[in-house]
């Protein structure tokens, strides 16, 4: 069954389910991109974090299951007058395209269990161009403690040693599992179990 009239009752509420600013994780990371490079945002929402990577300047392509959320986004890059390439996919069936990108941005994405995450991951792997960055951020299992967003589902998160068997290969710039407050709209508000990495592919 689709998941996406369920995203789109929750993106028709009033106001931004996350929030209008970008994530800060991938904020902290603004002093390695740099104009005109290509960005994949993936399931961007309401554009908070596609948005943002148009405004430094980046070619965006922001995908997204919900039309509800793109309408949001859309008005949200009009409003800080920037354009990115919008398009409504299914992720779970999506084609992924081979080496197409400079930056990845993959920001609490866990949305899917462990079938589904191995193909998200084959999935980013693959469409990441030689020597582009992988910008993610996601929770621990930990977070089921805190209930501050994220989904119910242990299996969906993420751990440093899940991420290494699946981006070792890479060069790990960046790999942190840490506790801190998040205050991302309703949707993210109040402590949480993060993990943040960043890798690059080899070339």
């Amino acid at each position: 069954m689709s998941a996406v009239p369920f995203w789109d009752e929750r993106y028709a509420q009033p106001g931004f389910l996350f929030g209008e600013a970008p994530n800060a994780f991938l904020t902290s990371q603004a002093l390695r991109l740099k104009p005109g490079m290509s960005a994949l945002a993936v399931a961007d929402g309401e554009g908070r974090n596609g948005v943002w990577l148009a405004e430094q300047g980046l070619a965006v392509h922001a995908i997204e299951a919900s039309p509800v959320a793109m309408e949001k986004s859309r008005a949200l890059a009009e409003r800080r007058g920037v354009n990115l390439r919008w398009e409504e996919v299914d992720l779970h069936i999506w084609h992924w395209p081979h080496e197409t990108y400079d930056v990845i941005a993959a920001i609490f994405i866990q949305f899917v269990g462990p079938e589904g995450r191995a193909r998200q991951f084959a999935g980013i792997r693959q469409a990441l161009k030689p020597g582009g960055l992988l910008i993610m951020q996601g929770y621990t299992p930990r977070q089921l403690e805190y209930g501050t967003g994220g989904p119910p589902h242990a299996e969906n998160m993420y751990t440093e040693a899940m991420l290494r068997e699946n981006f070792g290969d890479w060069e790990i710039l960046h790999l942190l599992e840490h506790e801190d407050v998040i205050e991302e709209g309703a949707g993210h508000s109040g402590m949480s179990a993060l993990i943040d990495m960043v890798a690059r592919k080899p070339v």
